[in-house]
């Protein structure tokens, strides 16, 4: 509300007959006449900062904004006698007032009609937020704009929130009243957060990037909400109040490791027992998330053996742990046997389990009598220079490992060896697929990274990606059969995982090769391809 009042421009104390000193709120109107004055001064007495606006109309005439001292501020309207709309911030400074000055000098009896639209206060002025897709959310939010004059009944309608939250536990999934309405095979899931300062993000899943949380209103409430399909299964982490300083993108973007941590409001984490907050993920897995009985614990399976040794190579000139398993009643020279050879070996031991699942699927005769080399990485430095497309990574497997594993009477024809990998590690499989044909008769590519191209790095556009999809393309065909998985949730612009290894997969047979696609609804990492590990041994090794 503004209080406005009448004067001509040779008498600022004359009020104008027309009218008299009155309240004015938005959707008031005023219909007045100049008369034979040359101008009226419309007075608006007003907070600084309120925001105005409104139409006019009158043949003639025209509307402007002056200042006290009645200089020209600003033209509003020109009087062209059809309605003109107008905007204003009301002064900080000194008021304005609005004048209607006859357009001829002397008019008379030129009529106009003022119409203040809106008047908004700035303590008003705040952003709408857009209603929250998730129903629960939706329902607090109204709740809460409802209760916006009570403090009291506000923090009862939180605390009864989180209160719920708490006992159901996070994040919130929800199938019905979404708005705009899901897909039949979709679901919402909505993570949540209390206690953020400044801003939360959801780290990694399901859009595999460090998203902002919003807020719901003032409140507590912190929320991002997402359509997944049905079988989704997700990992992903909350960074409330991220560093913001000026530094590089990658400095920036990396500070989110420093309060990224586990969601106190969902007991399930992968690793079960993760050592701090800070540790692991919280996972979830929608109702329809396919699940392997092959990751549970069954009674009565013999164990197989798993050694650890130190294996230096002179090739790449450094030393790195390599691990031997062996299925209970291993016969090393027994035909038929398969074997498997396992990139980032120590992480495919702890967080795949590749004994338990090897020991498990040939107690139950899914597959064939499988050992295995699973071989890790002296550091991370070094998995990234030897894993992508590395000849002397490839020569180390032909001409120092795999003899060497052949003297440990770890060994198996090549048509029942299978080089295996996930990430830079799936790419490395495809890579070895292409160098070493007479060695492995199988690749198994967990979200391989395919965009992958020399001198290119995650989130780095690149003018020629795709380099090893390039080389099946010009190289001849060899017999190597492929196993080749990614998850929807690894669709991130120029380093796709998802969409580059549908292209490697069209490019494999368009050149004949036998290729095994398959696709879910996962992100990247190993609580992922854990649950897709046994299905495609089983594809790739199985007895049926």
């Amino acid at each position: 509300m503004v209080i406005v009042s009448f004067c001509d421009d040779r008498d600022s104390s004359a009020a104008d007959p027309a009218s008299t000193k009155r309240s004015i709120t938005g959707g008031d109107q005023i219909d007045a006449s100049l008369s034979n004055a040359n101008a009226h001064l419309i007075r608006i007495d007003a907070q600084p900062g309120d925001y105005v606006r409104g139409q006019f109309s009158g043949r003639g005439v025209t509307l402007s904004l002056v200042d006290e001292q009645g200089n020209h501020q600003r033209r509003l309207a020109n009087g062209t006698g059809s309605k003109e709309s107008f905007y204003f911030i009301h002064n900080d400074g000194a008021p304005y007032r609005l004048k209607v000055q006859a357009g001829v000098p002397g008019a008379t009896d030129a009529e106009y009609t003022l119409n203040f639209s809106e008047i908004i206060p700035k303590a008003d002025q705040v952003a709408t937020q857009s209603p929250p897709a998730s129903p629960r959310l939706r329902t607090l939010q109204v709740e809460l704009l409802r209760s916006a004059t009570s403090d009291v009944r506000r923090s009862k309608l939180i605390e009864t929130f989180w209160d719920t939250i708490r006992q159901q536990g996070t994040p919130l999934v929800e199938f019905d009243s979404v708005r705009p309405p899901l897909g039949e095979d979709q679901a919402l899931v909505t993570f949540l957060y209390r206690g953020a300062k400044h801003r939360v993000q959801v780290f990694s899943a399901p859009s595999g990037n460090h998203d902002e949380m919003q807020r719901l209103g003032d409140s507590d409430v912190w929320y991002a909400s997402y359509r997944v399909p049905r079988t989704a299964r997700i990992g992903y982490k909350i960074a409330p109040d991220v560093p913001r300083f000026a530094g590089s993108f990658w400095e920036q973007r990396r500070a989110i490791l420093a309060t990224a941590q586990l969601d106190p409001l969902n007991p399930n984490s992968f690793p079960e027992r993760p050592i701090d907050r800070f540790a692991g993920e919280s996972i979830i897995a929608l109702p329809d998330a396919p699940h392997s009985k092959w990751l549970d614990r069954q009674a009565n399976v013999p164990a197989g053996s798993v050694q650890r040794h130190e294996f230096s190579s002179e090739i790449l000139g450094n030393r790195r742990d390599v691990y031997l398993y062996r299925p209970f009643g291993y016969a090393p020279e027994k035909p038929g046997n398969g074997l498997l050879v396992v990139f980032d070996g120590r992480r495919y031991l702890e967080d795949v389990s590749t004994a338990e699942v090897l020991d498990r699927l040939i107690f139950a005769g899914e597959i064939i009598p499988t050992a295995a080399i699973l071989i890790s990485n002296p550091s991370s430095a070094s998995r990234a220079e030897e894993l992508p497309c590395n000849p002397k990574f490839a020569s180390f497997l032909s001409e120092e490992l795999l003899p060497w594993a052949e003297h440990q009477q770890v060994t198996a024809e090549r048509e029942k060896t299978v080089v295996v990998g996930a990430s830079y590690g799936g790419l490395a499989a495809a890579y070895m697929g292409l160098k070493l044909p007479q060695l492995f008769g199988h690749v198994y590519s967990q979200s391989g990274s395919f965009w992958w191209s020399p001198g290119s790095k995650p989130g780095v556009p690149q003018a020629a990606p795709q380099w090893l999809t390039r080389q099946y393309a010009k190289d001849d065909k060899s017999n190597v059969r492929f196993r080749l998985e990614a998850g929807h949730f690894e669709d991130h612009g120029e380093t796709s995982i998802f969409d580059s290894t549908r292209h490697l997969r069209d490019v494999l047979e368009a050149k004949g090769y036998d290729v095994d696609h398959q696709e879910y609804a996962t992100g990247h990492g190993y609580y992922y391809w854990r649950h897709t590990f046994p299905d495609g041994l089983i594809a790739i090794l199985g007895k049926r």
